[in-house]
């Protein structure tokens, strides 16, 4: 029968290998459920494609290397207990379901095979499989597979769609399908079940979350906690809900000097930062001191620490934790400071979550050999260490790049001196402070010299009129915020009192009436020598001392919005508004214990507002420290003429 080119003498007694002369244009056999035991060699049988030999006798695979043209291959239930002679094949689909394979072997040269069943073995590791990247399919139902770290093996077979892992142990693993997507997130079924988008985004963000998700996770955690517990009224939220508490935060890879360089800074500029201590669970480094560098705790204190809503951001690195506490940012506020913090890349985005809204400064290394040769030779690093410090590297520049504003500025931080010297001069810029050999040289008089008409002097720092442009895009952004509150549902009074309110804070931007925050600073005070001086200190504030130890004082506080200050947000009134301010003002003016100049004042705070950053949430600038907390005292004034 030379035309004969398919042969099926499947379910038969046929024991007998191909016991027949082969005719030349044979492409498919079928023989099985046969009794057969043993294969032979195929090579006259030059034109066949496909064979199927299941449920037979065969212990071995045997003679098939001649067949260059089998492209299907079946050998279901029968006795194999290892894979050979399939090297010179061109296998698309290989059935070996049902036979007594512990292991996988001889697949490695089968490169255009895409349909592989191996259900129903004792197979409990899939190595063998790695160079498969034409697999498609995959059907390893009813093995012995009881780790999910085998799915390693196969994780760059690109192509592979179908996974069948069904009556395995290793489905009992926790987390098993979420494991098994994120390990391979091409499947598009698993288990017989189509995988979802959303399990592969579940997946991804349980296993690998991208960093923007870890800190939306632990803000979230650390808002829940606090929730939980008795809230309180913090220093560090008491200038406005415009106006968050003013910090400096260092971040940068490990070991490239963002510890020292806080450290140094807030001795340098003690009149303006203090260091805020965080809490870590590592072991102390030499040369660290507990409650200087780091508060050092046990990991079960630390979980303690997160249950009692303590901290404001925590992150986790190389198995260690660290974490801000609401504390360590409390102890430095109530000293009328700003507090001085470092912290990677993790923390900054997730503090970016909270309130806070401080300046992010980046110290970033430009020298890979320089920096891996600091952190060889500091001797407290292991190799792993260093080489994921390098890494990280590129993590922090590709922040920066993909993300324009993110940082407040970049240092390079090769050389620790000269990146001290930038950093303060960034800093010296945040606060609007001049150069300290200008100021030493300026003399000191009891009375401000008149300054020009477009700017004012605050101790060495100055404000512009600009700052209280109207047709400014931050100043029109509370005007809006303030009419969606305006909203018909709301009663008369109500209406009336956000009214009032609206009309003192304008008053309090134009610089004509206390500012809001100060007026109920000064009518919540007490009498006595304490309380006192918090008046004095109030009326300074707000415009209405010029006394020389008010200016002094105020020199000595961040010259920067207060609550009023930097609520410049307001559109301009229309004329029936404006000229119910001008009477409140009148008002105001009248009733005050100190009077106004007869000339129109300018606010006695403030700074040039700048461009608001893309890509971030925070202020132009520092807000101020609020009146009433105990500020670093200032230098006295120097002898000058009497003033009435």
């Amino acid at each position: 029968m030379p035309s004969l080119a398919i042969l099926d003498a499947s379910h038969n007694e046929i024991s007998e290998f191909f016991g027949f002369q082969p005719p030349k244009n044979l492409k498919v056999v079928n023989f099985s459920h046969n009794r057969m035991t043993k294969m032979r060699d195929l090579s006259t049988f030059s034109s066949l494609c496909e064979l199927n030999l299941d449920n037979n006798g065969f212990s071995e695979i045997f003679g098939l290397e001649p067949c260059f043209r089998l492209t299907h291959l079946s050998l279901a239930n029968n006795k194999i207990s290892r894979i050979s002679s399939l090297d010179n094949t061109s296998l698309i689909q290989l059935n070996l379901k049902g036979n007594k394979l512990t292991k996988i072997e001889g697949l490695k040269n089968l490169k255009n095979l895409q349909v592989l069943d191996l259900s129903q073995n004792q197979i409990s590791v899939l190595s063998g499989l790695q160079n498969l990247h034409a697999l498609c399919l995959l059907n390893l139902e009813k093995n012995k597979i009881n780790e999910i770290n085998e799915i390693k093996h196969i994780c760059n077979l690109l192509l592979l769609r179908d996974l069948n892992l069904l009556e395995n142990p290793v489905r009992e693993q926790p987390d098993y399908r979420l494991s098994v997507v994120f390990l391979l997130q091409h499947l598009a079924v698993l288990d017989q079940e189509s995988v979802s988008a959303e399990e592969k985004v579940s997946a991804v963000n349980k296993h690998d979350p991208p960093l923007e998700v870890v800190a939306a996770m632990d803000h979230m955690k650390h808002q829940v906690y606090q929730m939980m517990h008795p809230q309180v009224l913090y220093d560090s939220t008491l200038p406005s809900v415009d106006s968050p508490y003013p910090m400096l935060v260092l971040t940068g890879p490990q070991g490239c000097g963002k510890r020292e360089l806080a450290h140094r800074l807030c001795q340098e500029l003690s009149d303006y930062f203090a260091y805020g201590v965080c809490h870590t669970t590592r072991s102390t480094y030499l040369g660290e001191e507990d409650g200087v560098d780091y508060h050092f705790i046990t990991e079960e204190d630390f979980q303690n620490m997160i249950d009692m809503g303590k901290f404001i951001q925590t992150v986790e690195y190389e198995g260690h934790r660290y974490g801000l506490t609401r504390e360590a940012v409390e102890d430095v506020a109530r000293e009328g400071l700003a507090c001085c913090v470092h912290m990677e890349l993790e923390g900054v985005l997730s503090l970016k979550n909270s309130h806070f809204e401080p300046r992010y400064i980046l110290l970033i290394p430009t020298q890979v050999d320089k920096y891996t040769d600091h952190l060889k030779n500091r001797n407290i690093y292991s190799p792993a260490q260093i080489n994921l410090a390098v890494s990280r590297i590129e993590m922090f520049a590709n922040t920066n790049r993909q993300h324009p504003g993110f940082f407040d500025n970049v240092i390079a931080c090769d050389d620790w001196e000269e990146a001290y010297q930038a950093l303060k001069q960034v800093v010296k810029g945040y606060l609007v402070v001049e150069e300290l050999g200008r100021e030493e040289s300026s003399p000191h008089t009891d009375v401000e010299q008149e300054q020009p008409s477009d700017s004012v002097r605050l101790g060495s720092r100055s404000a512009s009129r600009s700052a209280l442009d109207p047709n400014l895009l931050c100043y029109r952004h509370y005007y809006n915020h303030i009419q969606q509150q305006l909203s018909p549902h709301k009663t008369p009074a109500e209406l009336a009192s956000l009214r009032r309110r609206e009309q003192l804070v304008r008053e309090a931007i134009m610089g004509r009436s206390p500012a809001v925050y100060s007026n109920h600073v000064r009518s919540s005070t007490k009498t006595g020598p304490s309380s006192q001086q918090n008046h004095s200190r109030s009326l300074h504030l707000s415009g209405y001392s010029s006394s020389p130890l008010d200016d002094s004082c105020a020199s000595s506080v961040l010259s920067v919005p207060s609550s009023a200050g930097a609520l410049s947000a307001l559109e301009p009134l229309d004329g029936s508004a404006q000229g119910l301010a001008l009477e409140t003002r009148k008002d105001v003016s009248s009733s005050a214990e100190v009077p106004h100049p007869s000339a129109d004042p300018i606010p006695s705070f403030g700074s040039p507002p700048s461009e608001k950053r893309p890509g971030s949430k925070m202020k132009t600038i520092l807000p101020p420290i609020p009146p009433g907390r105990r500020t670093p005292h200032a230098a006295s004034p120097a002898p000058g003429p009497a003033h009435s």
